[in-house]
């Protein structure tokens, strides 16, 4: 009896506890269901896409952007060029492609134009047009002082979407430009700027001045060279020919070879292969001759070419007399009142003129100033 009267405190405190248990477990299981229920109603308006929210009809700009892109880009073409090689073990012969670059059509004869250094030194181009159809092309013509040359491809008319042709002499800077071209291999792609300076001067390939080159901030890649850089009116003036970058990348300055100077030279291109360049009829002596030898600026005479304008005319040439004695010819230091340093001036001045131009040659002939009319004739290759 004593034992059973001791334990009763025991027991109560047992049932007490075993109550209290109970009691949180409950409510431990009350709050699982809860936050289940509050992490499944998360879930699910986690995973229900938000409402999409209306907007208005694209801008005038944008509309007429897109307009350009629809129009033009049928026009632009992907020109991937391939050299060939011999296996060293065999005869066999195989391709290596060599480059990507981009081209327009030119007409609806598939003439198609591009940068000379896009095709240079490839044995053989492939042609993409808008529809993925690709052709195989023949060099038609080359003119390397400008990095234009010609293409052509035996395409069906209804592939051939030539591009509409601007004029660059009435461009004014700020206005918009637009370039389409395959930048690193990238078909297709429009960027967009504006006109950042005119008359800008590059050199070319072979190291001759290219002038009157239109500068843009429309953004120009590896790949872009031999595009089209287009006006709002969908109107090509000009092809995008070279970037400024020291990395290689676009720098926000792309240069472009402007429209008037490629519809004077593709038309000579496609009809002679080659272009008629006006000359003077003379062969000039090294720039650093003139520089360091004689101490004086301008281009010195040579010789005069049989027939040429410049041995009509009676310009001087250098003569070396049977003792040895040298006698110098006549320096040129003006063509129509433009001042001649080096040669390069002389072929930024005659690149303006055609065959047949009568010009005025201010030269220095043995210390004393002389003006003779000369009348331009068709350089021999």
């Amino acid at each position: 009896m004593e034992n059973n009267h001791e334990n009763k405190p025991y027991n109560s405190h047992r049932r007490s506890s075993l109550l209290t248990f109970i009691l949180l477990g409950a409510v431990i299981y009350m709050a699982t269901i809860q936050v289940k229920a509050w992490w499944s109603d998360q879930t699910a308006a986690s995973s229900t896409p938000r409402a999409v929210t209306p907007r208005e009809d694209l801008k005038e700009d944008e509309k007429a952007t897109i307009k350009l892109f629809e129009e033009t880009s049928p026009s632009v073409v992907f020109i991937t060029t391939i050299n060939l090689r011999r296996d060293f073990f065999s005869t066999n012969i195989y391709k290596i492609p060599a480059g990507t670059g981009s081209g327009f059509i030119w007409d609806s004869d598939g003439h198609i134009v591009t940068n000379y250094h896009v095709i240079k030194g490839a044995d053989e181009a492939k042609i993409t047009l808008w529809d993925q159809s690709t052709w195989d092309a023949k060099l038609v013509g080359a003119e390397p002082d400008k990095d234009l040359a010609v293409l052509k491809i035996k395409a069906p008319d209804k592939r051939l979407k030539p591009i509409k042709i601007g004029e660059s002499k009435n461009l004014l800077v700020g206005q918009n430009a637009y370039a389409i071209g395959n930048p690193f291999g990238f078909d297709q792609t429009l960027t967009t700027g504006i006109i950042s300076a005119l008359g800008r001067e590059i050199e070319s390939i072979t190291r001759r001045p290219i002038t009157g080159v239109i500068q843009t901030n429309a953004a120009i890649n590896p790949g872009n060279s031999g595009g089209p850089l287009l006006d709002s009116a969908n109107r090509l003036i000009g092809i995008n020919t070279a970037i400024y970058s020291p990395t290689g990348s676009y720098a926000g300055i792309g240069f472009a070879v402007p429209v008037d100077t490629v519809n004077r030279i593709v038309p000579q291109l496609i009809e002679f292969g080659k272009v008629i360049k006006p000359g003077l009829g003379i062969n000039i002596a090294p720039d650093s001759f003139v520089t360091n030898r004689l101490n004086t600026t301008g281009v010195l005479i040579l010789n005069t070419v049989p027939g040429g304008g410049a041995k009509k005319a009676g310009l001087k040439a250098t003569t070396q007399a049977a003792n040895g004695r040298i006698s110098m010819g006549d320096i040129i230091k003006e063509i129509e009142g433009k001042t001649v340093i080096d040669s390069s001036d002389l072929f930024r001045i005659l690149d303006a003129k055609v065959v047949g131009d009568k010009v005025k040659v201010t030269v220095d002939r043995d210390g004393e100033s002389k003006k003779i009319e000369v009348t331009l004739g068709a350089l021999k290759e």
